[in-house]
């Protein structure tokens, strides 16, 4: 009721009075008179969360490159088809991607036991109940017996 009486009263009052007094409409309150801050400190608050949005969003840009560049090592370690996405996502974080130290040194370490598995010695290890030094000595007695065979041949 309230409302009705000013709408009604109101706009026939400054009419009255000629426009005397001035209102500031609402619409022109700034964003920084409505947050208790001077202009320019809301200008420098605003370009503060800009730089810091920039930050976050660089850093994220960062892992999600190195994340990818993880995914991308086991495609090319287990032959496994390789996806653009990783790709894109290396790229555009540019030449600063690396592996970080610890998974590095993860890759190191299981690099070394392939290759000692791939290994003739390696594969035999992993046969059980073989005794190495059985092996071993069988090896060299029968390098010794074709020496002694090869000293007795007439054509050597």
């Amino acid at each position: 009721m309230a409302f009705m009486v000013k709408h009604v009263v109101g706009g026939q009052l400054k009419n009255l009075t000629g426009g005397l007094t001035e209102e500031k409409p609402e619409a022109e309150k700034t964003e920084a008179a409505a947050q208790g801050m001077t202009q320019e400190e809301f200008e420098q608050y605003q370009q503060q969360l800009e730089e810091e949005k920039q930050e976050r969003e660089a850093n994220f840009a960062q892992k999600k490159a190195e994340r990818a560049t993880v995914r991308s090592h086991f495609r090319d370690k287990y032959r496994l088809p390789k996806n653009e996405l990783d790709e894109t996502q290396i790229q555009q974080a540019g030449d600063d991607v690396v592996l970080p130290t610890e998974l590095a040194k993860m890759i190191a370490e299981d690099n070394q036991e392939e290759a000692h598995k791939q290994s003739v010695l390696g594969q035999l290890s992993n046969l059980q109940n073989v005794d190495m030094d059985q092996l071993k000595d069988k090896a060299q007695a029968t390098l010794e017996d074709l020496k002694k065979q090869t000293e007795n041949c007439s054509l050597m």
